[in-house]
């Protein structure tokens, strides 16, 4: 398969959000046409946003007009980014039933945000259940007493690891239906744009999303490729600091990187299991309506 050069993905044009492009503008530059495959202005992709600066913030929300921040990181990633910022959360039960808390230093007036976590309950369950008996008394263990890094390397070195990144998007396509669903209605919902999709690199589990989105809109298969590939390079300012988080949930350092065939297997994944896009997303509960709306915003007239 030929794949577009990554170099044709435009940087990111803000200092302190790394890997933020527009999603619409971004593929209507690698697939050049008469007139635009996308409507530009519309749907953002970014790795987390929590360190914006101040000028980076308010071009989020008035350059970019942000209106909706969907963020579908996992409660242990919220609370380590709080962990960073200084913030007193001490126990596993204030982070079980407080993501709010832990993240509102950092979000934005005006802005409605929608955590979804693509590590969902049925995702955490399938992981939990492929480990050996003592390995996840250990990990509850740990759990209960709050060090949750610690816990979740267990199933990283023992389960996630092995899996591999593919492997993970697959597990994510067959046990997130439910948070897949509540993405697509937030998408086809036509006021909750623009819309901002980030996890914590921005590239994995936002990847996966927008490629779900781009699927949809039946985008070639190398334009999303080049699109998912670009956040390598946008992301290596912050590689060493990526490697030290992707290692403390013991993970290697392959889960730093983007495989250049990670959108085809993917494709082919859900052609294989699922019957292709419009079946798969059937079966999360997206039906043609909600289909047909997302594509006849994103898509050009």
């Amino acid at each position: 398969m030929s794949t577009l050069a990554p170099p044709m993905v435009p940087s990111s044009p803000l200092n302190s959000v790394l890997n933020f492009r527009d999603v619409g503008a971004t593929i209507n530059t690698l697939v050049p046409k008469s007139r635009p495959l996308l409507e530009t202005a519309l749907l953002y992709r970014s790795a987390r946003p929590d360190e914006a600066t101040p000028p980076d913030r308010r071009a989020l929300t008035t350059v970019y007009g942000i209106k909706t921040i969907i963020d579908l990181r996992s409660r242990t990633e919220h609370v380590e980014q709080a962990k960073k910022r200084g913030a007193n959360v001490r126990s596993a039960a204030l982070v079980a039933t407080n993501v709010d808390a832990a993240a509102e230093p950092v979000r934005m007036p005006g802005v409605r945000y929608l955590d979804i976590s693509l590590n969902g309950n049925a995702f955490s369950r399938n992981l939990l259940w492929q480990l050996r008996w003592a390995s996840l008394i250990r990990l509850m263990s740990l759990m209960a007493a709050g060090y949750r890094l610690e816990a979740i390397s267990i199933a990283g070195k023992e389960v996630m690891a092995p899996r591999g990144l593919v492997g993970l998007a697959h597990d994510t396509l067959d046990f997130c239906r439910g948070e897949i669903r509540r993405i697509f209605l937030v998408l086809a919902e036509q006021t909750n744009y623009p819309i901002l999709i980030h996890c914590t690199q921005g590239k994995d589990r936002t990847g996966l999303v927008v490629l779900l989105v781009l699927l949809l809109l039946e985008l070639p298969i190398e334009a999303i490729t080049a699109d998912y590939v670009a956040s390598q390079r946008e992301l290596e300012p912050e590689k060493t600091e990526r490697l030290k988080e992707i290692s403390s949930i013991g993970l290697g350092e392959e889960f730093a990187g983007c495989p250049a065939d990670f959108v085809e297997k993917v494709k082919e994944y859900i052609e294989e299991k699922h019957g292709g896009i419009k079946s798969y997303l059937d079966g999360c509960g997206v039906d043609h309506q909600m289909r047909e709306r997302i594509r006849s915003k994103i898509l050009t007239g």
